[in-house]
Protein backbone atom coordinates (compact mmCIF):
# COMPACT_ATOMS: atom_id res chain seq x y z
CA UNK A 1 0.00 0.00 0.00
CA UNK A 2 2.88 2.42 0.96
CA UNK A 3 4.71 1.71 -2.19
CA UNK A 4 1.27 2.63 -4.34
CA UNK A 5 1.20 5.85 -2.48
CA UNK A 6 4.47 6.75 -3.14
CA UNK A 7 4.13 6.07 -7.01
CA UNK A 8 0.45 8.64 -6.63
CA UNK A 9 2.62 10.90 -4.78
CA UNK A 10 5.22 10.79 -8.11
CA UNK A 11 2.71 11.00 -10.78
CA UNK A 12 1.09 13.98 -8.73
CA UNK A 13 4.53 15.93 -8.72
CA UNK A 14 5.28 14.84 -12.06
CA UNK A 15 1.98 16.08 -13.51
CA UNK A 16 1.53 18.98 -11.65
CA UNK A 17 5.09 20.51 -11.01
CA UNK A 18 6.29 21.40 -14.51
CA UNK A 19 5.10 23.81 -16.84
CA UNK A 20 4.28 23.15 -20.11
CA UNK A 21 6.08 26.19 -22.56
CA UNK A 22 9.52 25.53 -23.17
CA UNK A 23 11.83 28.82 -22.16
CA UNK A 24 12.02 31.56 -24.85
CA UNK A 25 15.24 31.77 -27.13
CA UNK A 26 17.35 34.78 -26.71
CA UNK A 27 16.60 37.83 -29.22
CA UNK A 28 17.69 37.26 -32.64
CA UNK A 29 16.92 40.41 -34.31
CA UNK A 30 16.01 43.85 -33.65
CA UNK A 31 12.39 44.54 -32.64
CA UNK A 32 10.27 47.81 -32.60
CA UNK A 33 6.94 48.43 -31.19
CA UNK A 34 5.47 51.10 -32.75
CA UNK A 35 2.33 53.24 -32.06
CA UNK A 36 1.35 52.38 -28.78
CA UNK A 37 0.76 54.20 -25.55
CA UNK A 38 4.02 53.26 -23.17
CA UNK A 39 3.99 54.13 -19.64
CA UNK A 40 7.75 53.91 -18.17
CA UNK A 41 7.03 53.30 -15.03
CA UNK A 42 8.84 56.46 -13.41
CA UNK A 43 5.79 58.32 -14.07
CA UNK A 44 6.58 59.71 -17.69
CA UNK A 45 3.78 58.59 -20.34
CA UNK A 46 4.66 58.55 -24.09
CA UNK A 47 1.44 58.39 -26.07
CA UNK A 48 2.36 57.58 -29.64
CA UNK A 49 5.97 55.24 -28.65
CA UNK A 50 8.54 53.91 -30.72
CA UNK A 51 10.73 51.66 -28.28
CA UNK A 52 13.67 49.62 -29.96
CA UNK A 53 15.23 46.46 -28.34
CA UNK A 54 18.21 44.80 -29.68
CA UNK A 55 20.29 41.73 -28.06
CA UNK A 56 18.20 41.80 -24.69
CA UNK A 57 18.40 45.90 -24.26
CA UNK A 58 16.16 49.12 -24.92
CA UNK A 59 17.99 51.28 -27.71
CA UNK A 60 15.03 53.53 -28.39
CA UNK A 61 12.25 54.74 -26.11
CA UNK A 62 10.74 57.67 -27.86
CA UNK A 63 8.16 59.47 -29.58
CA UNK A 64 7.04 57.91 -32.84
CA UNK A 65 8.96 59.17 -35.45
CA UNK A 66 9.91 58.47 -39.33
CA UNK A 67 12.99 56.22 -38.11
CA UNK A 68 14.33 53.58 -40.18
CA UNK A 69 13.02 50.29 -38.90
CA UNK A 70 14.31 47.73 -41.97
CA UNK A 71 15.78 45.06 -40.83
CA UNK A 72 13.68 45.12 -37.74
CA UNK A 73 10.89 42.58 -36.73
CA UNK A 74 8.08 45.62 -36.55
CA UNK A 75 5.09 45.09 -34.20
CA UNK A 76 2.34 47.35 -34.65
CA UNK A 77 0.42 48.79 -31.27
CA UNK A 78 -1.48 51.59 -32.10
CA UNK A 79 -4.33 51.82 -29.76
CA UNK A 80 -2.47 49.31 -27.01
CA UNK A 81 -0.12 50.43 -23.88
CA UNK A 82 3.26 49.06 -23.35
CA UNK A 83 4.40 48.47 -19.86
CA UNK A 84 7.81 47.60 -17.62
CA UNK A 85 7.15 44.28 -16.62
CA UNK A 86 5.46 43.75 -13.07
CA UNK A 87 7.63 42.47 -9.92
CA UNK A 88 6.40 40.71 -7.33
CA UNK A 89 8.42 40.55 -3.76
CA UNK A 90 8.80 38.82 -1.10
CA UNK A 91 6.91 35.69 -2.38
CA UNK A 92 6.68 31.85 -2.43
CA UNK A 93 6.53 31.01 -5.99
CA UNK A 94 8.45 28.77 -7.08
CA UNK A 95 8.42 26.77 -3.61
CA UNK A 96 5.00 25.18 -3.35
CA UNK A 97 3.48 23.78 -6.32
CA UNK A 98 0.25 21.96 -4.12
CA UNK A 99 0.07 22.87 -0.59
CA UNK A 100 -1.88 19.06 0.06
CA UNK A 101 1.17 17.39 -1.44
CA UNK A 102 4.13 17.76 1.08
CA UNK A 103 6.48 16.53 -1.50
CA UNK A 104 5.60 19.87 -3.61
CA UNK A 105 6.18 22.47 -0.39
CA UNK A 106 9.87 23.58 0.52
CA UNK A 107 9.38 27.24 1.70
CA UNK A 108 10.62 26.90 4.93
CA UNK A 109 13.40 25.01 7.40
CA UNK A 110 13.44 23.28 10.66
CA UNK A 111 15.24 26.01 12.96
CA UNK A 112 14.39 29.61 14.28
CA UNK A 113 18.08 31.04 13.14
CA UNK A 114 18.19 30.11 9.61
CA UNK A 115 19.83 33.22 7.57
CA UNK A 116 21.84 30.66 5.99
CA UNK A 117 19.43 29.09 4.47
CA UNK A 118 18.90 30.29 0.47
CA UNK A 119 15.58 29.94 -0.93
CA UNK A 120 17.08 29.95 -4.62
CA UNK A 121 18.53 26.66 -3.93
CA UNK A 122 14.43 25.21 -3.89
CA UNK A 123 13.19 27.95 -6.57
CA UNK A 124 11.41 25.05 -9.11
CA UNK A 125 11.60 27.51 -12.54
CA UNK A 126 8.94 24.99 -14.35
CA UNK A 127 6.55 25.42 -11.78
CA UNK A 128 2.58 25.55 -13.52
CA UNK A 129 2.15 28.45 -10.83
CA UNK A 130 4.70 30.93 -11.91
CA UNK A 131 3.50 29.81 -15.80
CA UNK A 132 0.06 31.20 -14.84
CA UNK A 133 1.75 34.95 -13.33
CA UNK A 134 3.21 35.78 -17.28
CA UNK A 135 -0.15 36.26 -19.00
CA UNK A 136 -0.84 40.04 -16.42
CA UNK A 137 2.32 40.72 -17.20
CA UNK A 138 4.05 39.50 -13.74
CA UNK A 139 7.55 38.67 -15.40
CA UNK A 140 9.47 38.73 -12.33
CA UNK A 141 9.26 37.93 -8.41
CA UNK A 142 11.32 38.12 -5.44
CA UNK A 143 11.65 34.61 -3.88
CA UNK A 144 11.24 34.69 0.01
CA UNK A 145 11.72 31.87 2.32
CA UNK A 146 9.52 31.44 5.47
CA UNK A 147 9.03 29.79 8.82
CA UNK A 148 11.22 30.69 11.75
CA UNK A 149 12.71 33.85 13.71
CA UNK A 150 15.03 34.39 10.92
CA UNK A 151 13.85 32.62 7.66
CA UNK A 152 17.06 32.50 5.51
CA UNK A 153 17.83 34.26 2.61
CA UNK A 154 15.59 35.23 -0.60
CA UNK A 155 16.80 35.93 -4.42
CA UNK A 156 15.50 38.04 -7.31
CA UNK A 157 14.42 35.95 -10.84
CA UNK A 158 12.37 36.12 -13.88
CA UNK A 159 9.65 34.26 -14.57
CA UNK A 160 11.13 32.31 -18.00
CA UNK A 161 14.14 29.71 -17.22
CA UNK A 162 14.98 26.37 -17.36
CA UNK A 163 16.12 26.13 -13.92
CA UNK A 164 17.18 28.04 -10.82
CA UNK A 165 20.47 29.29 -12.29
CA UNK A 166 19.04 30.45 -15.69
CA UNK A 167 16.32 32.55 -13.90
CA UNK A 168 18.96 34.66 -11.39
CA UNK A 169 18.41 38.14 -11.83
CA UNK A 170 20.18 38.91 -7.94
CA UNK A 171 21.22 36.02 -5.92
CA UNK A 172 21.18 36.41 -2.16
CA UNK A 173 19.46 39.63 -2.25
CA UNK A 174 18.61 39.94 1.40
CA UNK A 175 17.70 38.46 4.44
CA UNK A 176 13.97 37.91 5.82
CA UNK A 177 13.33 38.36 9.67
CA UNK A 178 9.63 37.70 11.12
CA UNK A 179 9.80 40.71 13.91
CA UNK A 180 8.19 39.07 17.02
CA UNK A 181 4.35 40.21 17.43
CA UNK A 182 3.53 42.49 20.62
CA UNK A 183 0.04 41.43 20.77
CA UNK A 184 -0.89 38.04 20.37
CA UNK A 185 -5.01 36.45 20.51
CA UNK A 186 -6.38 34.54 22.73
CA UNK A 187 -6.67 30.94 21.60
CA UNK A 188 -10.69 30.48 21.32
CA UNK A 189 -10.19 26.52 21.26
CA UNK A 190 -9.00 26.29 24.91
CA UNK A 191 -11.56 28.74 25.53
CA UNK A 192 -9.49 32.17 26.23
CA UNK A 193 -11.12 35.65 24.66
CA UNK A 194 -10.38 35.50 20.92
CA UNK A 195 -9.37 39.19 21.73
CA UNK A 196 -5.87 41.45 21.11
CA UNK A 197 -3.80 40.95 25.00
CA UNK A 198 -0.05 41.75 25.17
CA UNK A 199 2.05 39.54 24.01
CA UNK A 200 4.25 38.19 27.48
CA UNK A 201 6.83 36.81 25.56
CA UNK A 202 8.00 39.70 23.14
CA UNK A 203 10.67 41.38 25.11
CA UNK A 204 12.18 37.62 25.25
CA UNK A 205 11.88 37.08 21.80
CA UNK A 206 13.41 40.17 20.68
CA UNK A 207 16.49 39.39 23.16
CA UNK A 208 16.88 36.16 21.59
CA UNK A 209 17.23 37.66 17.87
CA UNK A 210 18.89 40.69 19.50
CA UNK A 211 21.50 38.05 21.08
CA UNK A 212 22.18 36.16 17.76
CA UNK A 213 22.79 39.44 15.98
CA UNK A 214 25.33 40.30 18.66
CA UNK A 215 26.99 37.04 17.92
CA UNK A 216 27.20 37.40 14.48
CA UNK A 217 29.40 40.94 15.20
CA UNK A 218 31.80 38.40 17.53
CA UNK A 219 31.85 36.10 14.79
CA UNK A 220 32.94 38.52 12.27
CA UNK A 221 35.55 40.38 14.46
CA UNK A 222 36.83 36.77 15.74
CA UNK A 223 39.20 33.76 14.65
CA UNK A 224 37.67 32.22 12.62
CA UNK A 225 38.92 28.15 12.69
CA UNK A 226 35.90 27.04 10.95
CA UNK A 227 32.98 28.54 9.41
CA UNK A 228 29.36 29.25 11.30
CA UNK A 229 27.44 28.61 8.37
CA UNK A 230 24.33 31.10 10.50
CA UNK A 231 27.24 33.94 11.30
CA UNK A 232 28.52 34.07 8.06
CA UNK A 233 25.36 34.18 6.28
CA UNK A 234 24.36 37.82 8.07
CA UNK A 235 27.86 39.90 7.36
CA UNK A 236 26.09 40.81 4.23
CA UNK A 237 23.68 43.16 6.58
CA UNK A 238 26.60 45.34 7.69
CA UNK A 239 28.96 45.84 4.70
CA UNK A 240 25.53 46.43 2.77
CA UNK A 241 25.53 43.27 0.27
CA UNK A 242 22.36 42.21 1.77
CA UNK A 243 19.16 44.01 2.97
CA UNK A 244 17.09 43.20 6.34
CA UNK A 245 13.58 42.20 5.68
CA UNK A 246 11.53 42.31 8.45
CA UNK A 247 7.65 40.90 8.45
CA UNK A 248 6.24 43.26 11.28
CA UNK A 249 2.64 44.65 11.22
CA UNK A 250 2.08 46.72 14.36
CA UNK A 251 3.25 50.53 15.43
CA UNK A 252 5.25 49.27 18.34
CA UNK A 253 6.96 46.46 16.00
CA UNK A 254 7.78 48.51 13.21
CA UNK A 255 9.24 51.37 15.88
CA UNK A 256 11.51 48.73 17.51
CA UNK A 257 12.45 46.64 14.60
CA UNK A 258 13.47 50.32 13.03
CA UNK A 259 15.74 51.04 16.10
CA UNK A 260 16.81 47.39 16.52
CA UNK A 261 18.32 47.94 12.57
CA UNK A 262 20.11 51.21 13.19
CA UNK A 263 21.64 50.04 16.70
CA UNK A 264 23.17 46.99 14.98
CA UNK A 265 24.28 49.02 12.18
CA UNK A 266 22.29 47.24 9.58
CA UNK A 267 22.91 49.14 6.72
CA UNK A 268 19.24 48.44 4.69
CA UNK A 269 16.22 48.14 5.77
CA UNK A 270 12.84 47.32 4.28
CA UNK A 271 9.87 47.07 6.27
CA UNK A 272 7.23 43.62 4.59
CA UNK A 273 3.26 43.83 5.64
CA UNK A 274 3.32 47.13 7.53
CA UNK A 275 -0.44 47.27 8.30
CA UNK A 276 0.35 49.95 10.48
CA UNK A 277 3.55 51.38 8.92
CA UNK A 278 1.28 54.86 8.43
CA UNK A 279 1.65 55.64 11.68
CA UNK A 280 5.06 55.85 12.03
CA UNK A 281 5.45 57.31 8.21
CA UNK A 282 7.77 60.29 9.61
CA UNK A 283 9.83 57.69 11.03
CA UNK A 284 10.03 55.73 8.06
CA UNK A 285 10.46 58.56 5.82
CA UNK A 286 13.34 60.04 7.97
CA UNK A 287 14.98 56.83 8.10
CA UNK A 288 14.57 56.33 4.12
CA UNK A 289 12.87 52.67 5.12
CA UNK A 290 11.08 51.37 2.37
CA UNK A 291 7.46 49.53 2.96
CA UNK A 292 6.63 46.36 1.03
CA UNK A 293 2.56 46.06 1.58
CA UNK A 294 0.66 43.32 2.26
CA UNK A 295 -2.12 42.24 0.18
CA UNK A 296 -4.49 44.89 -0.22
CA UNK A 297 -7.96 42.87 -0.63
CA UNK A 298 -7.99 42.69 2.75
CA UNK A 299 -10.08 43.10 5.60
CA UNK A 300 -8.84 46.11 7.95
CA UNK A 301 -6.79 44.14 11.10
CA UNK A 302 -8.87 45.60 13.70
CA UNK A 303 -12.14 46.49 15.01
CA UNK A 304 -11.31 50.54 14.72
CA UNK A 305 -9.77 50.71 11.50
CA UNK A 306 -11.22 52.29 8.64
CA UNK A 307 -13.06 50.02 6.98
CA UNK A 308 -10.88 51.11 3.41
CA UNK A 309 -7.61 51.32 5.35
CA UNK A 310 -5.95 48.53 3.66
CA UNK A 311 -6.96 50.43 -0.39
CA UNK A 312 -5.77 53.50 1.25
CA UNK A 313 -3.01 52.49 3.07
CA UNK A 314 -0.07 53.10 -0.18
CA UNK A 315 -1.29 56.09 -0.59
CA UNK A 316 -0.80 57.52 3.19
CA UNK A 317 2.47 56.46 2.81
CA UNK A 318 3.15 57.72 -1.07
CA UNK A 319 1.59 61.14 0.56
CA UNK A 320 4.55 60.99 3.13
CA UNK A 321 7.17 60.08 0.96
CA UNK A 322 7.69 57.11 2.01
CA UNK A 323 8.78 54.08 -0.96
CA UNK A 324 6.01 51.79 -1.13
CA UNK A 325 5.84 48.63 -3.06
CA UNK A 326 3.27 45.84 -3.00
CA UNK A 327 3.38 42.33 -2.72
CA UNK A 328 0.27 39.54 -2.49
CA UNK A 329 1.17 38.11 0.65
CA UNK A 330 -1.61 36.54 2.69
CA UNK A 331 -4.18 33.36 1.97
CA UNK A 332 -3.04 31.87 -1.24
CA UNK A 333 -0.36 34.19 -1.82
CA UNK A 334 1.19 32.35 -4.93
CA UNK A 335 -1.95 32.21 -6.81
CA UNK A 336 -2.85 36.09 -5.77
CA UNK A 337 0.42 37.43 -6.97
CA UNK A 338 -1.37 37.42 -10.19
CA UNK A 339 -3.41 39.80 -9.40
CA UNK A 340 -0.75 42.33 -8.82
CA UNK A 341 -1.80 44.67 -11.38
CA UNK A 342 -5.31 44.51 -9.98
CA UNK A 343 -4.16 46.02 -6.36
CA UNK A 344 -2.29 48.43 -8.06
CA UNK A 345 -5.81 49.45 -9.77
CA UNK A 346 -7.13 49.18 -6.32
CA UNK A 347 -4.93 52.25 -4.95
CA UNK A 348 -5.92 54.34 -8.22
CA UNK A 349 -9.46 53.89 -6.84
CA UNK A 350 -8.23 55.30 -3.14
CA UNK A 351 -6.56 58.18 -4.11
CA UNK A 352 -2.94 57.72 -5.98
CA UNK A 353 -2.55 59.00 -9.66
CA UNK A 354 -2.46 56.17 -11.92
CA UNK A 355 1.11 56.63 -13.04
CA UNK A 356 2.03 56.75 -9.33
CA UNK A 357 0.55 53.43 -8.41
CA UNK A 358 2.09 51.85 -11.55
CA UNK A 359 5.26 52.14 -10.04
CA UNK A 360 4.29 50.21 -6.77
CA UNK A 361 4.44 47.17 -9.03
CA UNK A 362 7.77 48.07 -11.34
CA UNK A 363 10.22 51.00 -10.87
CA UNK A 364 9.94 51.05 -7.00
CA UNK A 365 9.93 47.72 -5.92
CA UNK A 366 13.30 47.39 -8.62
CA UNK A 367 14.98 50.32 -6.65
CA UNK A 368 13.92 48.25 -3.32
CA UNK A 369 15.51 44.65 -4.66
CA UNK A 370 18.30 46.85 -5.73
CA UNK A 371 18.01 45.58 -9.53
CA UNK A 372 16.83 48.95 -11.06
CA UNK A 373 19.59 49.70 -13.06
CA UNK A 374 18.35 47.01 -15.15
CA UNK A 375 14.86 46.50 -14.31
CA UNK A 376 11.48 48.27 -13.53
CA UNK A 377 11.48 51.26 -15.99
CA UNK A 378 11.17 51.79 -19.94
CA UNK A 379 14.72 53.39 -20.50
CA UNK A 380 17.08 53.20 -22.96
CA UNK A 381 20.23 50.66 -21.45
CA UNK A 382 18.04 48.48 -19.51
CA UNK A 383 15.91 45.63 -20.46
CA UNK A 384 13.76 44.97 -22.63
CA UNK A 385 11.70 43.20 -20.43
CA UNK A 386 8.46 44.68 -20.79
CA UNK A 387 4.67 43.67 -22.54
CA UNK A 388 2.02 44.91 -24.75
CA UNK A 389 -1.60 45.20 -23.45
CA UNK A 390 -4.68 45.59 -25.06
CA UNK A 391 -6.00 47.87 -22.84
CA UNK A 392 -5.44 49.69 -19.40
CA UNK A 393 -3.14 47.33 -17.37
CA UNK A 394 -4.21 47.67 -14.05
CA UNK A 395 -7.54 47.21 -15.05
CA UNK A 396 -9.22 43.30 -15.13
CA UNK A 397 -11.39 44.15 -17.74
CA UNK A 398 -8.89 45.43 -20.30
CA UNK A 399 -5.33 44.02 -19.04
CA UNK A 400 -4.90 41.29 -21.88
CA UNK A 401 -1.94 40.44 -23.16
CA UNK A 402 -0.99 39.86 -26.69
CA UNK A 403 3.08 39.92 -26.38
CA UNK A 404 5.55 39.69 -23.41
CA UNK A 405 9.28 39.77 -23.25
CA UNK A 406 11.91 38.91 -20.89
CA UNK A 407 15.16 39.99 -21.44
CA UNK A 408 14.67 40.89 -24.85
CA UNK A 409 12.93 37.26 -25.56
CA UNK A 410 9.50 36.56 -26.71
CA UNK A 411 7.59 34.66 -24.29
CA UNK A 412 4.75 32.39 -24.43
CA UNK A 413 1.61 33.61 -22.82
CA UNK A 414 0.20 30.16 -23.17
CA UNK A 415 -0.97 28.48 -19.26
CA UNK A 416 -2.27 25.39 -18.01
CA UNK A 417 -5.86 27.42 -17.44
CA UNK A 418 -5.61 29.12 -21.07
CA UNK A 419 -5.56 25.34 -22.24
CA UNK A 420 -8.25 24.45 -20.34
CA UNK A 421 -10.31 27.78 -21.53
CA UNK A 422 -9.65 26.82 -25.43
CA UNK A 423 -10.51 23.49 -24.71
CA UNK A 424 -13.91 23.76 -22.95
CA UNK A 425 -15.06 26.81 -25.84
CA UNK A 426 -14.30 25.00 -28.85
CA UNK A 427 -16.35 22.26 -26.80
CA UNK A 428 -19.62 24.49 -26.19
CA UNK A 429 -19.15 25.94 -29.45
CA UNK A 430 -19.19 22.70 -31.01
CA UNK A 431 -22.26 21.79 -28.84
CA UNK A 432 -24.21 25.34 -30.23
CA UNK A 433 -23.59 23.56 -33.70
Amino acid sequence: MKKITYILIAILCTSFGFAQQTPASKQSQPIAITGATAHLGNGQVIENSLIIFKDGKLTTVSNASQTDLSGMEVIKADGKHVYPGFIVPSSTLGLTEIDAVKATVDESEIGEMNPHIRSIIAYNAESKVIESMRPNGVLMGQIAPQGGRISGTSSVVQFDAWNWEDATVKVNDGIYLNWPSSFTRGRWWLGEDPGLKSNDKYKEQVDDVTAFFNETKAYAAGEKTTTNLPYAATQGLFDGSKKLYINVDDEKGITDAIHFAKNNKVQHLVIVGGSESYKVADLLKQHNIPVILQRIHSLPSKEDDDYDLPYKLATLLVNKGVLVALNANGSMERMSSRNLPFYAGTTVAHGLDKEEALKLITSNTAKILGIDKDYGTLEEGKSATLFISEGDALDMRTNQLTHAFIDGRLISLETHQTELYHRYDNKYKAEKK
